[in-house]
Order: structure tokens, then sequence, then C-alpha cells
């Protein structure tokens, strides 16, 4: 470097070129790249017919796959039987959620080893329009190596390290092969989660606050038809917004709110111009959400889409006059004692290694994250302790009635009060699952936690 001679540079799409005949297999030592970036979502036509045409229409999950992943495909093909080592800069979306099970497994089959990992990062790039991505690097092959690394960016000023591991898996930590499948129940016995209602109304239903004000001066006689409603911004802000929430609304009593029965006609005209059969039928209620949640008793809230600047997601209880949106994950009859486990570093470092991101921001699921969760069995001594330590989490918050949930889990501002609780309520948590709090390490953690879900997915 720099390039003065030699240098050899074809132009054209690399999905499509022969690599063979660019480079003979034999006279290659290292293939390095810094593939396109382009989510699942958000592929032109062109780019997913070339996702098909890698991966072949039989490919299991393959509307998941970012645009990279054609990349790790046609160089593990390239490379069979040889002893190139190929290492590519991608976003970090190829080792979460549900595209770990969906390229790593398959590869892992076809003889990949992952060598090295270098943990997410952000880059900047230097160019006018900055890229602002969260990436990796991983360095792979069909040959066992002896040396192994893990390496991980620990501090705002770029500083490394580098760690020795024995093994690399899909999620880039030193655990045996594990696949995390999407799963509809729980594999433990414990409450179930779902998201809150959905209400595809075109705006219709949903009221900012001046909104509510305004509709309720025209119409005083709407209150009763007016509920506290929260998305998972307007959770962690404590911004709450209104909904017109009809659920067994009295039709003598709604025939006197004319704005309401307006906004009533839109919902149903706009679902009846959806292609979508379940939107288009759910124009044969229009006076309800298409999708209803409304709780009876307190219930546990978590956040669907939190920063990942945060130690933990904030979850807290909710009143039932509350009607959550589809942005919120609920659990009705929640105990303190399952609020003392959700919110403990533990499921957190589980949630960290096999949630999906939503740009850098942590996409927590039920079916990838909570339903796959191994729980533990306390004793009755350690799951009193948790219900102790959790309801202290809830004390330490009520210091502060006047601050949201995004300020007290920012982490410059979060109170000691409530790290210590955390805290407190993180080593109750680890001592019930028999783990070593001084000498457990997050990957540690993650790493048991895989090998008690292995133990668990054989008994069902």
């Amino acid at each position: 470097m720099p390039l003065k001679t030699n240098a050899n540079i074809i132009e054209g799409n690399a999905l499509r070129l022969n690599w063979e005949e660019i480079v003979p297999k034999e006279k290659l030592n290292y293939i390095m790249g810094n593939p396109p970036f382009v989510g699942a979502r958000y592929m032109s036509t062109v780019q997913k017919d070339d996702v098909l045409d890698i991966f072949g229409k039989n490919w299991k999950n393959i509307g998941n796959l970012d645009y990279v992943s054609c990349w790790y495909k046609k160089a593990t093909d390239y490379i069979q039987n040889t002893k190139i080592t190929c290492a590519f800069v991608s976003t970090n979306s190829v080792v979460q959620g549900e595209m770990v099970n969906g390229l790593w497994k398959p590869l892992f089959a076809d003889g990949i080893y992952i060598n090295f990992a270098y943990h997410t990062f952000v880059w900047d790039s230097e160019a006018m329009e900055k890229a602002h991505v969260h990436c990796v690097i991983i360095g792979f092959s069909c040959c066992k190596s002896s040396e192994k690394a893990i390496i991980y960016t620990t501090n705002k000023e770029g500083k490394i390290s580098k760690e020795s591991v024995k093994h690399i898996n899909g999620y880039l930590i030193d655990a045996e092969d594990v696949f995390i499948e999407k799963r509809q129940k729980p594999l433990c016995r414990v409450p179930m989660i779902s998201l809150g209602g959905q209400a595809i109304d075109d705006g219709n239903y949903i009221l900012t606050n001046e909104e509510k004000e305004e509709l309720l001066w025209k119409e005083p006689q709407a209150e009763e038809f007016i509920r506290p409603y929260m998305m998972g911004k307007d959770f962690i802000n404590r911004h709450p917004r209104y909904c017109i929430w009809l659920l067994n609304a009295n039709p003598t009593q709604l025939k006197k709110c004319p704005n309401i029965l307006k906004r009533i006609e839109n919902v149903r005209q706009f679902r009846l111009s959806s292609n979508r059969q379940n939107t288009y039928k759910a124009a044969e209620t229009p006076t309800l959400f298409a999708t209803i949640l409304e709780l009876e008793k307190n219930y546990i809230a978590l956040p669907k889409v939190s920063s990942q600047r945060r130690r933990y997601i904030p979850i807290d209880y909710l009143t039932p006059d509350i009607i959550p949106g589809d942005k919120i994950f609920v659990m009705p009859n929640a105990t303190i004692y399952d609020f003392g486990i959700i919110t403990s570093n533990v499921h957190m470092a589980w949630m960290r290694t096999v949630a999906g991101r939503l740009k850098s921001d942590y996409s927590y699921s039920n079916t990838i994250v909570y339903n796959n969760f191994p729980w533990p069995t306390p004793t009755p001594d350690q799951k009193a302790e948790i219900e102790k330590t959790a309801q202290g989490i809830l004390d330490a918050r009520a210091l502060f009635p006047d601050s949201s949930l995004a300020d007290l889990y920012d982490p410059v501002t979060m109170p000691p009060e409530l790290l210590k609780a955390h805290q407190n309520n993180d080593k109750a948590v680890m001592r019930a699952y028999g783990f070593d709090i001084k000498n457990t390490s997050e990957s540690d953690c993650v790493a048991k936690l895989f090998k008690m879900y292995e133990e668990l997915v054989k008994n069902v």
C-alpha cells in the first residue's frame, strides 16, 4: 500500500461475477471486503434478485436476510476445500435476531468456522453524507484456526481489547453453536407476553393531549370514550397520548357524538381501501381497534424498542385504564418476582445477544427473546430475595416522581439510588441461577444461558 503497480480492478456486480475467473482460488490467500449495507426490507428489485440468485428460493427465511449476507454465502461456496481466509465488514444485523439462525446455521453446516470477530462498533465514514452504521468484522474460513479471538471496543475513544477464545458462535460469543429459533410459547412455565393493540385507524382514534381537549370542548359527552394510550416512546418518556376507545360503547350515547361518528366512518373507509385482507375485514367493526387488548389489572409493560445506550430496558407497571399500543409488550397478572427477573442484568445480557436491532436500538421480541429465555429455579429464600430487590427498584424510582423512565435510565442522569437497587437485584437473580457474581462476565453469563437453553429444548 498504496497500490502503484500490479493493481487489477474489475468493475461489476460482485454477486454476478465469477470469482474463479477473476482470481483462481489456488492463487488466493485472503478475501477482504466491505460489502454494501442494505436491510432486508429496503432492497431494490435488482438486489432482491441478487439474494434469490445467491441463496436460491428454498433457503429458509430468505426474506429476513440483509444484502450483505450474499457475500458470506458466495465466499463460502468459493472457498470450499481451500485454506483461504475471509474477513468482511458488515452491519451487526448479521449476528442478531433471526439472521443468526437464517444465515450462520446453514453456513456452519457447510463447514465454515469463525476465526475472529470484532464486536459492534460505530463506523462514521469520512464521506459528506456520513453512514454512521453499527458494524462488526467477521473473519471466517473452511479451516479450523488454532487461535481464535474476539475483539471489543471498550470506550468512546476507541480503545480495544482482545480476548483469546476456544470457539466463536453465530452471536460472536465464546460458546457452542446454539441457534435461537422463533417460539410461540415460553420454554419455561412463566407468564405469556404479547404486544398491545393495533389501531389501523389512519390516525383517527389516536389523540394528542391538545386534540383530546379540542374534541371534548366540542363534545363533552365524549369523555366516557377517551382513554390514556401509550406506545413505546410514550411509555419511556411518560408523555401519554389518548385514544378513542369504543369497546362495549353504548350506541345511543355514541350517536350523541357526531365528531366521533365521523372518525368511525373515516376508519371504515380507510380499512375498506386496503389491499390487506385482515385490514379489509376489520372494516366490518370500524368502532374497534384492529387488534384489541384491554386489561383488568395492573400489568407489566416493556417497550419493543429501546436505546442501546441504556444498561437496562425500562420496564414498569401500568394501570388497566391505560390502553397499550403495539410498540409495547404486556405481561398481565405479573408478579413482582417476574418483574425482578426480566429487569435483571441476566435477562438484559440474553436480550443484547439474541435480540434484533432497529438501527442501533434494541428490538425486543416475544418469539425470539422472551419465549426462549431460560428462567432460574430459585429456592423459596432466593425467590423472596428477588421479590425484595425488585420492589427496591420501584421504591428507588418513587423517590423521583417527576422523572420519566428516559431520565431515570439515561446513563448520565441515572440516580445512584436506582443504580444501586438494580445492582442488588442483579446479584439476587445471579444467585438464583447459581452464577459466580464476581467472576461471571456478560459473555460467560450468556454462554451458561445457552447451555440451559439447549437442555430446555431437549425436553420440548
